[in-house]
């Protein structure tokens, strides 16, 4: 499952507050408060036919963050649309691009962490990517990892930031394991998320997740919820452990950048029928219906 360069994106224009810039030259001042504390927040995005899904929702979730972070200024959602939609015009992008939005407090006059220091700012950075689903529909393999994610009162998963060391702790788990993603447990054992992406269930005829405590709000979770309550599918929002996780009869990964696939096996243990009869029933049936969501809806931003 690791990714893998593509040629189409050799000449990437990266734009860097309103500048673009070829791929092998940009880059930002080691002033700037990403590189001095990861202090900054992002989304991602994904662009279908010219329209990206769920854009609205992905920039109230962008200046949610950057509002909790306290920036002082922050880019107004028409501004960051309009530097989105020079992006794809630079590079002649209007399929199959996921976009990487990353906006930092700004440029520091001295190195240090008190963000008084930032007179400058904020960078926007905009890194639109050719780049499919990166997970294998057949099924992924999870590990669990010994990394736990932090609840609210350590920092809060509801801002969505820069800092992504337990993460990155968590995939290098499951590197030496030989696993595709590592499954992520909050400090009661309960389970988060992956390093990477949020986790459903099913059981029976029921589609289970995790409550969002120690997980991000995720844009692509909510929208399976959503998918669930429009076509009367039975969903809960609840505590999870590993039990339930080895007794699933299906359970699959979401978000933005790999979409839902499926999860086969967790721990070494096969989860329902494993890779031979996966996706299962209700994991096929929502992804079909995301597909049809995704073809339809979202904000049109390049003709």
């Amino acid at each position: 499952m690791q990714q893998k360069f593509n040629e189409k994106n050799r000449d990437l224009l990266i734009n860097i507050n309103g500048q673009m810039i070829h791929r092998d030259e940009a880059g930002v001042s080691p002033f700037d408060s990403l590189v001095q504390g990861g202090d900054g927040a992002w989304e991602g995005l994904r662009l279908y036919d010219g329209r990206i899904f769920k854009l609205t929702e992905h920039l109230d979730r962008l200046r949610s963050s950057a509002l909790a972070m306290a920036f002082e200024s922050i880019p107004t959602h028409e501004e960051i649309t309009s530097e989105i939609t020079r992006t794809l015009e630079a590079n002649s992008m209007r399929d199959g691009v996921h976009i990487r939005l990353t906006l930092s407090r700004g440029l520091k006059i001295t190195s240090g962490m008190d963000p008084r220091l930032n007179q400058a700012g904020p960078t926007l950075i905009v890194l639109a990517e050719h780049k499919p689903p990166v997970y294998d529909k057949a099924g992924v393999r999870l590990i669990t990892s010994s990394i736990r994610r932090f609840p609210p009162d350590c920092l809060d998963p509801k801002i969505h930031s820069n800092n992504l060391v337990q993460s990155i702790l968590a995939k290098i788990e499951s590197n030496a394991a030989g696993a595709d993603d590592a499954l992520m447990l909050d400090r009661h054992g309960f389970v988060a998320e992956t390093n990477a992406t949020h986790v459903f269930l099913v059981s029976g005829e029921t589609v289970l997740t995790s409550r969002a405590v120690a997980c991000p709000e995720g844009i692509t979770r909510e929208t399976v919820l959503e998918l669930c309550q429009d076509n009367g599918i039975a969903c809960s929002e609840t505590d999870l452990s590993l039990t339930d996780v080895y007794r699933a009869d299906e359970m699959f990964c979401s978000g933005t950048m790999g979409e839902l696939a499926a999860v086969v096996e967790v721990d070494g243990r096969p989860i329902g029928g494993g890779a031979e009869t996966a996706p299962g029933p209700m994991t096929r049936r929502l992804s079909e219906l995301f597909a049809s969501r995704t073809a339809a809806e979202g904000t049109r931003v390049i003709d």
